[in-house]
């Protein structure tokens, strides 16, 4: 059986967290694309949004840092299956980027470590959540 590597973004607005070995809680350790009228309505699957939030000082370093020790524990530990969870208050803007940049730098490790990386959505198509939440 071929070890997974899976990658969740996913709000803490909608729901509990999902079970993970690593949870990232971004709620206020990157920008919020959501305080931005225009970029309010869009996702960390758009390139404006996906840009914004990795130009926050450290957001690259912590998606990498992230990825090599999610990569560690995959290959040391000998378990069939990692969860990296990645979580802001809707679980459209930062979470989104996070889990697409972890999964992006994960492909990387794949070809010698011989793993698979999935990447899933939870919360992205669920509607934006009142400013007042973001608060």
């Amino acid at each position: 059986m071929t070890p997974l590597l899976r990658v969740v973004s996913f709000g803490y607005g909608h729901a509990a967290p999902p079970l993970a070995d690593i949870t990232l809680d971004l709620r206020r350790a990157l920008r919020n694309p959501h305080h931005d009228p225009a970029m309010r309505q869009m996702t960390g699957l758009d390139d404006r949004v996906y840009q914004h939030v990795l130009a926050t000082p450290g957001a690259w370093q912590l998606a990498a840092q992230t990825t090599l020790a999610a990569h560690i524990l995959l290959t040391e530990s000998g378990a069939p299956m990692l969860t990296v969870a990645a979580g802001c208050v809707g679980g459209r803007h930062r979470a989104v980027v996070m889990a697409r940049e972890i999964q992006k730098l994960a492909l990387l490790y794949v070809e010698a470590s011989g793993y698979e990386v999935e990447l899933v959505h939870r919360d992205v198509h669920r509607p934006v959540l009142p400013s007042s939440v973001h608060s």
